[in-house]
């Protein structure tokens, strides 16, 4: 019985080990070999080896376009994290039999595909969207406000799609708060700001570097809704993947962007993981 145990537990192994290894490890290592490789007229590549695609990254178009992504993320992040963090809290502090239906509503949203929601957002923000003719009618505004194809549009689409990454590992970090902290903090004479601050934040960072983890590293790479919501004005680095995979089938340099993009997430990803080390650290010396 021990042996048919071990047996199926390592087919089991092997089986996941394969998969990953064949769907995972094979393309990305085809993805590297491809960004040092030529862009060929005739066979989209020619096995001349070069480093002229990284060094294509640094090419001021390309570069403006990675610096405006990295904006576009970063203040996406701060608005889900202004958003999320009190809807997390509120959550974390309803009576226990409250909070699932809370979190279902927060992951319905993951039902349906975020193609479809973008979609969805152009009939609510467009010139003639729900949301121009409810303020027409309530009389807020005398004419319809011009969101489509702006970098509000594409900011709105970003939140809306990637606010619910940011509330659950924030609800997570929130709902295993001990709230003897809080209580210490207010009997030595902390008041509510000064408890947020000194207390709540510091011990719910992971939680919210998880998050802005979570939403940032999407977000520099969601090219439909740059595509969809703010036309060719506003792309980030997904729109020059693809681009130049589908477009220009300049093959070679989209891999190289894609690798970059890549190690960018990794450096990230490992700056959470150091962080969350020091915070546990500090945790366990306080």
């Amino acid at each position: 019985m021990t042996s048919r145990k071990f047996n199926l537990q390592k087919t089991i192994v092997f089986v996941v080990v394969g998969w990953l290894a064949l769907f995972v490890l094979v393309p990305n290592l085809m993805i590297i070999a491809t960004s040092f490789l030529t862009r060929s007229e005739s066979n989209l590549l020619s096995f001349t080896l070069t480093f002229d695609n990284y060094i294509k990254l640094l090419d001021p178009v390309y570069a403006q376009v990675v610096a405006h992504s990295f904006y576009m993320a970063i203040v996406a992040t701060l608005i889900c994290l202004i958003i999320g963090y009190p809807f997390a809290y509120i959550i974390a502090k309803m009576p226990e039999r409250r909070r699932p239906i809370m979190l279902f509503l927060v992951i319905v949203p993951f039902w349906t595909n975020s193609l479809i929601r973008t979609y969805g957002m152009k009939i609510v923000i467009g010139t003639q969207g729900v949301l121009n003719k409810f303020l027409l009618f309530v009389g807020i505004i005398d004419h319809p406000i011009r969101l489509m194809y702006s970098e509000t549009a594409v900011m709105i689409g970003l939140v809306y799609i990637l606010i619910p990454f940011m509330i659950l590992p924030l609800y997570s970090a929130l709902e295993k708060l001990d709230i003897t902290y809080i209580e210490a903090a207010r009997d030595l004479g902390a008041n509510k700001l000064q408890t947020l601050l000194k207390v709540v934040l510091p011990l719910t960072m992971p939680g919210i570097i998880g998050g802005c983890l979570l939403v940032l590293l999407p977000a520099l790479g969601m090219f439909y809704i740059s595509d969809l919501l703010g036309g060719a004005k506003n792309p980030l680095i997904g729109n020059i993947i693809k681009s130049q995979v589908l477009n220009s089938q300049d093959w070679p340099f989209g891999a190289a962007t894609s690798i970059a993009l890549t190690i960018a997430m990794a450096i990230m990803l490992y700056a959470y993981y150091r962080a969350s080390k020091l915070l546990n650290k500090q945790v366990e010396l306080d």
